[in-house]
């Protein structure tokens, strides 16, 4: 937890609101390389939501098969 409190803030607002349990170890390390690539917070943070869309969708393909959902 002391990790997740060392974040910046504005990746521990848009971690309290992920769908998944992100390690801070793993939000500190896309954090700071989409944060150098694109110089910009809010395009970091969308970084992060679309690497959880991705994450998300093979997920789904695993858990409930490559026809979900219908």
């Amino acid at each position: 937890m002391a990790a997740h409190d060392r974040l910046p803030a504005p990746l521990r607002a848009w971690a309290a609101e992920a769908a998944l349990p992100w390690s801070a170890t793993s939000l500190r390390k896309l954090w700071s390389r989409a944060l150098q690539e694109t110089s910009c917070p809010d395009a970091a943070l969308a970084r992060l939501s679309a690497a959880e869309r991705a994450s998300l969708r093979r997920e789904a393909v695993r858990v409930w098969g490559g026809d979900y959902p219908r």
